[in-house]
This record gives structure tokens, C-alpha cells and sequence, in this order.
């Protein structure tokens, strides 16, 4: 006895359904209706859209067609048509509209830095392999070291590498759509999406970029849902050649805690560290930004910072902004009274914060204004940076608490403590937040990241 349109269609899901992911199922076949049965046994199928209909013809029809034939006990094929394609041909069949999504855009992300491109990054024995990958995957994103993971301690240039990867493959494929952001935006877009019910637009749109690079990585740790979603918007990219590129400041296997089949991904690709730069790539480094910055630094001066300032890249470039600060500010020569002078105060004071300060740095980490974190609104997207800005100010500065709770929309000193003991509480439950947190404190008490 044959079976009817409807119980085929449902016959053909069940052994789909059987052969896929619970992940893939959901995002490409919950949504299909099986419209038409023709006498030469091809079946009619309608898609939700023009583009999940031409993924499915490029990446399911086979399977599609043998499940169905399966069902049908004899060969059976598909055609799939795409929902407007039905209203437009005059279907008498109802239909609805497809889902509004937005286009994925790198605008979405964050909006790359012009000057971080592999013009300005300065190539040496300590970040040569990390470089040489990034330069090969501009040329071919997707073929080659997929993913690509940068790891280096705080401050190496992993975030300039990142930025100058998206110029190149930009430059050289203008048409390839490319994202870019932090991993602690990703974690908060799926959060809210989440809590909005739009957990749908938030798939179609990370995982739909041919592009995908992630900045801080390790920041999942911890997150065991994000780290579910990530698993599969990971594999979906990777099984369509789609590039991406990650940075933490761990290789995958110290990131901690984070599911083994994270990790081992991450390292299907390459894995390349950036060292901390020794002495002539930290001269070549002063040199590139007092370039970047059209200011001469006499040589004497570029050799004394190289020698003192060892740390971090970031480091560096924060000592090379307050010597050319104190120069500009004091209208005096920049030579070696000056180098000593900035050296001198940053050692004795690591940076004078004030509160303003403080709040431009966190406002521009979390993408708020600072008039957010000054206000009376309460959602969690803001109410949790203010804290952080609270913690940062009984930390870093010499206010009062009630000094402190005055910047904040006139809140009192009981607000502050409550503020600085939640977070205290979410670094030891989180510690990506402690990573987080040190970086805006290196940002206020070194210099920015230019």
C-alpha cells in the first residue's frame, strides 16, 4: 500500500532525523513541508527560505533522497523550492512568510582598526610562525590552518594579528562576509538572544559568515552552555571551509575548564605562539608607532625604553604615548630627562587613575556610553559593568565610597560596597572575569591599546 504525501514526508524526517545531529536537524529540516508527490516520484519540498534551500540542495539532497526512498521503499527524488518561490508560481497552498533575519555583516561585530594591518605589525623571530599563517590564510581563508589559533600572554599583539588577517582577506575577497569580535560579545549576544527568544536570528547569523574570527577565546571557560553553542556554530563553519581564526591568552589545553571536543578542535588547525618580544623587534616597535603617530624619537630614547619597558607590546606602547605626552604637555624637547621622568613616575605611581578614567575605559570595553554607566537604568548589560567601575574606583583611586556612589547617579556608599562585594564573589566563581577585569586595569594604570 503506498503511502500518502503527508506520512512519507514524516517517514523520510523520522530516518533523517535518525542520521543527523540533534543540532542540524533543528536548523534545517524542522522548518521543511513536503508539499507535492509527483506521479514520476520526485517530491516537491518547501523550504523556509532561498538560502536554506540552497544549502540544502548543496549539502543534504543525497541524504535527503536516500531517506526518502528509504521510506518509500522504491527510489524516490527531491526537489526543493524555496517558500517564495511557491507564493510567486501561484501555489494554492498557504504559506507564510520567511523569517526575518539579518544579513551577516561584519558590522555586526567590532569595526576593525585601520591601522591594525600586517603594514604596521612588526614581524619577528617571536611571532614569525603566527604571522606567516595569518598571511596564508588572507590569501585563501578556509584552506589552509583552520582554525587558526594565536595564543601569547596579555599585551603581545594577538588582537593587531586578528584585525590585520580581516583587512587581508577583505582587501583580497571584498565580497566574503567577515565577523569580527570578542569572545565576551559572542557570550552576551547568545545570552540575550536567548532570554529574547531569537535564539534562531542568532544562529542563522554566526553561523552564515565566511569569516569568523574570535578575540579571547578562553573567555567560554566556564560557560558550559555558550560552550554548547559555540561547539556547533564551530563545526558548522568548519564543515563549510568557512575560516576561522582564534586568540586566547592560553594554548587550547590550559584553557580551563572547557569541554575536551573545544579543545580538540581548536587544534585541528595550527596552533602559534607569539612570544614576548626581545630587544631589536621592541626598538622596531617604537619605531613603527612614532611613525604611525608622525613624531621622532631620537634614537637614545627608543634604546632606553626597548631595555626598560619588557613586558608586553601594550606596555610599550603605553611608555611611548607618555613620553611623547609629557614632550607635547611641557613643550620641551623629548630626550632622556623626559624617557626617565615617564619611566620614573610609572614605576612609583603604575599610572594616576581618576574616575573618569575609569569609566571611559569600561564604557569602551563593554560598547556602552558613559552616560549609561552614570544613569539609573538597571538591566544587566549595564548594571554589571557599573559594578565593575565601582570595584575599580575603591581600587585604583583615593575617593571615598560615598565620593565613588556620587559619579554613579548620586548612589550611596552602601551601593558601592554591595557592588564591589558581588564582583569579588563572580572573580572567584569566574575566572575569565579576573582576566577581564586585570586587563582593564593594565588598560588604566599602563595606557591604552592604540
Amino acid at each position: 500500500m503506498s503511502l500518502s504525501t503527508g506520512e512519507l514526508w514524516s517517514a523520510a524526517l523520522s530516518l533523517l532525523k535518525a542520521k543527523l545531529s540533534q543540532q542540524q536537524y533543528e536548523t534545517w529540516f524542522r522548518e521543511l513541508n513536503c508539499t507535492y508527490v509527483s506521479l514520476d516520484r520526485e517530491v516537491v519540498i518547501e523550504a523556509p527560505s532561498r538560502f536554506c534551500k540552497s544549502w540544502l540542495s548543496n549539502h543534504y539532497l543525497d541524504l535527503i533522497n536516500e531517506c526518502l526512498s528509504e521510506a518509500a521503499g522504491h527510489r524516490m527524488s527531491a526537489a526543493i523550492r524555496a517558500r517564495d518561490e511557491f507564493a510567486a508560481s501561484g501555489s494554492m497552498r498557504g504559506s507564510l512568510p520567511a523569517p526575518s533575519r539579518k544579513k551577516p555583516s561584519a558590522e555586526r561585530g567590532v569595526p576593525l582598526n585601520k591601522n591594525f594591518t600586517f603594514d604596521t605589525f612588526v614581524v619577528a623571530p617571536s611571532n614569525a610562525l603566527a604571522h606567516a599563517a595569518a598571511i596564508a590564510i588572507s590569501d585563501a581563508p578556509g584552506r589552509l590552518y583552520n582554525p587558526l589559533f594565536v595564543h601569547s600572554s596579555v599585551g603581545m599583539g594577538k588582537t593587531h594579528l586578528l584585525q590585520a588577517c580581516c583587512h587581508g582577506i577583505k582587501k583580497k575577497n571584498p565580497h566574503l562576509n567577515i565577523l569580527y569580535l570578542s569572545c565576551e560579545s559572542f557570550v552576551n549576544e547568545f545570552i540575550a538572544s536567548v532570554e529574547k527568544g531569537e535564539l534562531e536570528n542568532f544562529r542563522y547569523n554566526y553561523r552564515h559568515v565566511d569569516v569568523l574570527a574570535i578575540d579571547d577565546i578562553h573567555f567560554l571557560a566556564s560557560k558550559e552552555r555558550s560552550q554548547e553553542e559555540f561547539f556547533h556554530t564551530f563545526n558548522t563553519l568548519y564543515h563549510s571551509q568557512k575560516q576561522i581564526i582564534l586568540s586566547s591568552d592560553s594554548p587550547p589545553k590550559d584553557i580551563r575548564p572547557l569541554e575536551d571536543r573545544l579543545v580538540t578542535r581548536f587544534k585541528w588547525g595550527l596552533v602559534a605562539k607569539i612570544d614576548p618580544p626581545e630587544m631589536e623587534t621592541r626598538i622596531s616597535i617604537i619605531q613603527m608607532k612614532a611613525k604611525l603617530l608622525n613624531r621622532n624619537i631620537p634614537r637614545e630614547v627608543t634604546e632606553y625604553l626597548a631595555a626598560n619597558v619588557t613586558t608586553s607590546i601594550r606596555e610599550l606602547e603605553g611608555a611611548i604615548i607618555r613620553v611623547l605626552g609629557i614632550s607635547a604637555l611641557t613643550n620641551r624637547p623629548l630626550d632622556m630627562k623626559i624617557a626617565r621622568e615617564a619611566l620614573r613616575e610609572r614605576r612609583a605611581t603604575g599610572a594616576k587613575v581618576n574616575i573618569v578614567d575609569i569609566l571611559s575605559t569600561v564604557a569602551a570595553r563593554f560598547s556602552l556610553k558613559v552616560t549609561d554607566l552614570q544613569g539609573k537604568k538597571r538591566p544587566h548589560h549595564i548594571a554589571f559593568p557599573r559594578q565593575i567601575c565601582m570595584f575599580l574606583a575603591k581600587e585604583l583611586t583615593h575617593l571615598s565610597l560615598t565620593e565613588i556612589g556620587g559619579h554613579f547617579g548620586s548612589r550611596d556608599h552602601t551601593t558601592v560596597l554591595y557592588a564591589v562585594k558581588k564582583i569579588k564573589e563572580r572573580i572567584k566563581a569566574d575566572p575569565s572575569l579576573e582576566e577581564t577585569i586585570a586587563k582593564l586595569r593594565e588598560d588604566l594604570t599602563v595606557g591604552r591599546h592604540y
